[in-house]
């Protein structure tokens, strides 16, 4: 039974309440985006994996040819200064020892990702007014317009990227 072999630990990924090298798979989906310090959160992954443990996760990540500042209003939307990209992460892995086994870009998907998370919010309009305010449903739509159009342009990526510890 694979439950057996799973903990969900909660806490900060920038102090992972965990001992060292007492881990051997760290997964984080679409969350290291929200952290102030990113460089932290791979040291901390770092320090609590085992040797020959497993790092992967997915991130939306702003793409290599981005051009500056044209991800703002999504930066503006969650409150975020900046956004890593698969380059970047490569570098921090790289920095600490990590030797990456594989980068799978998904960015295709992430513009439908968006789309679809956006095309619900309409359908269930209705149901949402019920607990939500109509100004905040309205935000929510056009947050996820610049989301869908910076993934059609080629500004966002997405995608699992897998390291293993030294």
């Amino acid at each position: 039974n694979i439950s057996l072999a799973i903990n969900v630990i909660d806490g900060n990924f920038e102090s992972i309440p965990m001992p060292d090298g007492s881990v051997d798979v760290v997964w984080s989906q679409d969350a290291i985006l929200h952290s102030g310090n990113r460089e932290k959160v791979f040291q901390e992954v770092h320090r609590v994996l085992a040797k020959g443990g497993q790092f992967i996760f997915t991130d939306p990540m702003k793409s290599a040819t981005c051009p500056p500042d044209v991800l703002q209003p999504i930066l503006d939307r969650i409150h975020l200064d900046s956004l890593g990209s698969i380059e970047y992460y490569r570098q921090l892995a790289a920095q600490l020892g990590f030797q990456e086994i594989q980068i799978e870009d998904l960015s295709e998907n992430l513009a439908a990702h968006y789309g679809r998370v956006l095309q619900e919010l309409t359908v269930q309009h209705h149901a949402l007014i019920q607990v939500c305010t109509e100004e905040y449903l309205a935000s929510m739509k056009v947050g996820l317009q610049h989301w869908v159009q910076a993934g059609k342009s080629g500004h966002l990526s997405w995608g699992i990227l897998h390291f293993q510890r030294d």
